[in-house]
C-alpha cells in the first residue's frame, strides 16, 4: 500500500519572490536538518525554461520501533528536479531520496503558480508518494510513520519559506531589489 499526501498553500508574495526564496532557502532555523546543497547540473531550454538539478543531503531519524540494524546512517541523498518558466510563471519540482528506498521511498511534486488579480500572490500545491517495500509486516506502519513525518516536515518548510521571503521583502523595502528574471 502506498501512502499519500497533498497540501495547497498560498504565499503572499509575488511569484518572483517564492521561486527566489526556494533557491536561497537553506540555510534556516528551521531546516537544520538540510547538511549540504549542490547544483549538478543547471541550463535554460530552448523555450526559455530554467532546468536545474541539484544533489541534497539530508538528515532523518527512525522511528524507536525500527530495528536500528537495518539503518546504520540516518543521512539521505536527495536528488531535485526543477523547471522554472518565466512566461507562464510556474515552477515545478520534483525530489525523492536516492538512498534507504527499500525501507521509504518519497517522491515530492511541488508547483509553484502565481496567483490573484495582480500575480500578488503564488500558490504552492505539493504532493508526496510514501512507498515502502521493507516487508516482514511493517510496510504500513513504515508507510504512516513516512506520511506523519512529511506532514511535519512540510510545515516547517512553510515556515521556512516564510522566513525567507521576510528577509527577501526586507531587503527590497530598503532598497535592495533581488529579482529572479530580469525582464
Amino acid at each position: 500500500m502506498v501512502k499519500f499526501y497533498q497540501h495547497v498553500f498560498n504565499y503572499d508574495y509575488p511569484w518572483q519572490n517564492v521561486t527566489l526564496a526556494f533557491w536561497v532557502r537553506y540555510p534556516n532555523p528551521f531546516a537544520n536538518h538540510v547538511l549540504a546543497v549542490d547544483v549538478l547540473d543547471r541550463y535554460v531550454d530552448e523555450r526559455g525554461v530554467l532546468k536545474t538539478t541539484r544533489l541534497v543531503l539530508k538528515k532523518g531519524k527512525a522511528p524507536k520501533w525500527f530495528p536500528q540494524t537495518f539503518l546504520k546512517n540516518s543521512e539521505a541523498f536527495v536528488i531535485e528536479e526543477s523547471e522554472v518558466n518565466p512566461k507562464t510563471q510556474t515552477m515545478v519540482t520534483r525530489t525523492k531520496n536516492l538512498n534507504h528506498v527499500r525501507i521509504m521511498q518519497v517522491e515530492e511534486t511541488q508547483t509553484f503558480t502565481a496567483h490573484g488579480v495582480n500575480g500578488e500572490s503564488t500558490s504552492a500545491k505539493t504532493e508526496a508518494r510514501i512507498i515502502s517495500k521493507f516487508g516482514w509486516g511493517m510496510t504500513s506502519r513504515i508507510e504512516g510513520f513516512g506520511q506523519s513525518s512529511f506532514a511535519a516536515n512540510a510545515s516547517k518548510a512553510r515556515k521556512g519559506m516564510r522566513h525567507i521571503l521576510q528577509m527577501i521583502r526586507e531587503k527590497q523595502a530598503g532598497g535592495g531589489r533581488t529579482p529572479l528574471f530580469a525582464n
